[in-house]
C-alpha cells in the first residue's frame, strides 16, 4: 500500500503558469499616415550645393528636373537616376518649370537671366535678359505655350513673350524680393507672386495697367506660393506658418497652420492615388522646412495627415502627376527620392505564367549569405563589399599642401613668401607673414628680396594696406619695408612709383578717417538725446 502511495506521489503532477509572450506594439499610424510613409526615400544623388527647385514633367514618363549651382539636372521618374545635365549658366540656376506639353524646360539664374531649352538636345533655343538682379522664380502658365512670367531681386514681376523675347508687361507692386509665383488653373492670364515684403498678389495681364487685382499680408517673409485646384484658394507659405486664402471672397484668411520650428522653405500641391479606396484622388499640401520636416496637410478637413524627418535641411519639394513619385531637396545637395509601387509596376514584377507550366526560365540559386560564425567570413577579400552591420575603418584623407606651406615646413622661408606672393591670394599671404612674424624671419625675408620680388611685396601692400581686415599688419609692414630696402627703392623708378602709390592710398585713407571722425562727431549728441528719450 505504501509502494502504492509512492507511485502516485510521483506521478502527480502540478499546474504550471505559462511564460507570458512578447506582445506587439499596435501601430498608431492611420491609412493615410501609412500611405505617404510608403514612399520610401532613398539618397539618389548628392548634387554640388544646394538644390533651388524641383519641377515634374506633366506628360508620362514624367521625369523631373533639378537645379543646383549652374546645372539643371534631369532624371528618369523611372530609375531615379540622371539622365541629362544642362551646365549652360555663368550663375546659379533657379526655377526649373517645364511647359504644358513637356517639350519646354525655362530656368532662371541668379545671373538674372531666364533660358528656355529643349530638354532633349540640351540647347538653350531662347534667353530672355531684362531682369538687373537675381532671378528667383520662372513658370510657364498651366495651358499656355507662348508665354511665361518671372520674378526675382529686382522687385519687378515680367510678363515675356518667348517667341520674340521681348518684355509684354512690366508689373510693380512689390517693395522687396519676389521670390515665388503660380499660374491659375482657372486662367492663364492670371497669376500670383509673394515677396519678402510680406504681400501675395494676383495679377491678371488684362489690365495690368491698374496694378494687381488682390493684394494679401502673410505677416511674414514670403518664401512660396501655390494655387489649390480649385483655382479660387491659395496657400502662402512664410515663417513656420501655411495659411490658405479665399481669393474669390476678397483675400480673406481661412486657415493658418504652424506645425513647422522652422522657417517652411516650398510648398507643393500632390494628389493621392487611386487604388486608395477611402481617400482616393484627393489633394494635399506638402510642406518642406529648415528644420527637416515633411509635413503633408489636408485642407479639407485642416489636418495634418502625416509627418516625416529628415537628416538635412529641406529647401524643395515635388509630387508627380501620376501620384508614384515624391522628391525632396536638401540645402547641402542631397536629393531624396522615394518612388510607390502602382498597379501597374506590380503587375509587371509578377512571374510569366510559363514559368508556373514549366517552360519559363529556371531562377538561380539564391548565394549563401556570409555570417560571423562562417570560416570564409574571416577572410573576405578587399573587394568585398560591406554589409549593413559592419563596422568600417576609413583610411584619413590625405590633406593636400600648397606650395607655400611646403616650403614652410622645409624652412624655406623666403620662398615661401614669394611663392604666396606670386599665387595672389591676399588671405595666404598674410597668414605666411603671421607665420613669418611668430618665427621671427619675416624682416629677414623681405632684406633678402630681389627687386622683381620687392616690387611683388609693393604692389601687395599697395593694394591691402588700407582695408581694415588687414591694415593693423600691413601698415606696419610697409614701414619696415621702407626702412630696410631704401637705397634698393631709390635706385629702381618702378620701386619708387610703388611708394608714391603707397603713399597717395594712405593719405587719402587717413583724408576719410578723419570725415568719419568729424561725422561720429557730429552724430554723438544726437544719439544721446535720443537715448534720453
Amino acid at each position: 500500500m505504501a509502494v502504492n502511495d509512492r507511485s502516485e506521489s510521483a506521478v502527480k503532477t502540478f499546474p504550471v503558469r505559462p511564460k507570458l509572450k512578447p506582445t506587439t506594439k499596435k501601430s498608431t499610424l492611420t491609412p493615410e499616415s501609412k500611405y505617404w510613409k510608403s514612399f520610401k526615400p532613398k539618397q539618389t544623388q548628392t548634387l554640388v550645393s544646394s538644390i533651388t527647385s524641383l519641377a515634374f514633367s506633366p506628360i508620362s514618363p514624367h521625369d523631373f528636373a533639378a537645379t543646383h549651382s549652374a546645372t539643371v539636372t534631369i532624371f528618369s521618374s523611372q530609375t531615379l537616376e540622371p539622365k541629362s545635365t544642362i551646365a549652360a549658366f555663368k550663375d546659379t540656376a533657379t526655377s526649373a518649370c517645364f511647359r504644358s506639353d513637356g517639350q519646354l524646360l525655362a530656368a532662371g539664374s541668379y545671373s538674372g537671366q531666364i533660358q528656355v531649352f529643349d530638354p532633349k538636345k540640351r540647347s538653350a533655343l531662347r534667353r530672355l535678359g531684362g531682369h538687373n538682379r537675381p532671378v528667383h522664380f520662372v513658370s510657364y502658365h498651366r495651358v499656355d505655350k507662348l508665354h511665361l512670367f518671372s520674378g526675382g531681386d529686382d522687385a519687378v514681376v515680367k510678363y515675356w513673350d518667348i517667341l520674340s523675347e521681348t518684355a509684354i508687361h512690366n508689373l510693380i507692386g512689390h517693395k522687396d524680393y519676389v521670390r515665388c509665383g503660380d499660374g491659375s488653373p482657372a486662367s492663364d492670364d492670371m497669376f500670383i507672386t509673394g515677396s519678402y515684403d510680406h504681400t501675395v498678389r494676383v495679377w491678371d495681364v488684362r489690365v495690368s495697367d491698374r496694378g494687381s487685382m488682390l493684394s494679401v499680408n502673410h505677416g511674414a517673409p514670403v518664401e512660396d506660393v501655390i494655387y489649390l485646384p480649385s483655382g479660387g484658394l491659395i496657400a502662402t507659405a512664410g515663417g513656420n506658418s501655411v495659411k490658405i486664402w479665399d481669393v474669390i471672397g476678397g483675400g480673406k484668411m481661412l486657415h493658418s497652420m504652424e506645425s513647422h520650428n522652422k522657417t517652411i522653405t516650398s510648398l507643393c500641391v500632390g494628389k493621392i492615388g487611386k487604388d486608395e479606396t477611402d481617400f482616393a484622388n484627393q489633394y494635399r499640401i506638402l510642406s518642406v522646412s529648415l528644420d527637416g520636416y515633411l509635413k503633408v496637410f489636408d485642407y479639407s478637413t485642416l489636418k495634418i495627415t502625416s509627418s516625416i524627418r529628415f537628416p538635412n535641411s529641406l529647401v524643395s519639394v515635388a509630387f508627380s502627376p501620376d501620384c508614384s513619385t515624391r522628391v525632396v531637396g536638401s540645402s547641402n545637395g542631397i536629393l531624396y527620392a522615394g518612388k510607390r509601387k502602382t498597379k501597374e509596376n506590380m503587375e509587371s514584377d509578377k512571374p510569366e505564367w510559363g514559368k508556373y507550366a514549366g517552360f519559363g526560365a529556371i531562377d538561380e540559386p539564391e548565394k549563401r549569405v556570409l555570417r560571423p560564425s562562417y570560416f570564409r567570413y574571416f577572410h573576405r577579400g578587399q573587394s568585398e563589399k560591406p554589409s549593413k552591420g559592419d563596422y568600417l575603418i576609413m583610411r584619413p584623407k590625405r590633406v593636400k599642401l600648397a606650395e607655400h606651406d611646403k616650403l614652410l615646413n622645409k624652412f624655406h622661408h623666403k620662398e615661401a613668401l614669394v611663392s604666396a606672393l606670386r599665387a595672389k591670394n591676399p588671405e595666404n599671404i598674410v597668414a605666411v607673414m603671421e607665420e613669418l612674424v611668430s618665427r621671427k624671419k619675416l624682416l629677414k625675408c623681405v632684406s633678402n628680396l630681389g627687386v622683381d620680388e620687392l616690387r611683388l611685396l609693393l604692389r601687395f601692400l599697395q593694394k591691402y594696406s588700407t582695408l581694415p581686415r588687414y591694415a593693423g599688419m600691413l601698415i606696419v609692414l610697409a614701414k619696415k619695408v621702407v626702412e630696410n630696402r631704401i637705397d634698393d627703392i631709390n635706385g629702381s623708378d618702378v620701386l619708387k612709383g610703388c611708394i608714391r602709390n603707397l603713399n597717395r592710398l594712405i593719405k587719402e585713407e587717413m583724408r576719410i578717417q578723419q570725415s568719419l571722425q568729424e561725422i561720429q562727431g557730429m552724430i554723438s549728441p544726437l544719439l544721446k538725446i535720443a537715448g534720453r528719450r
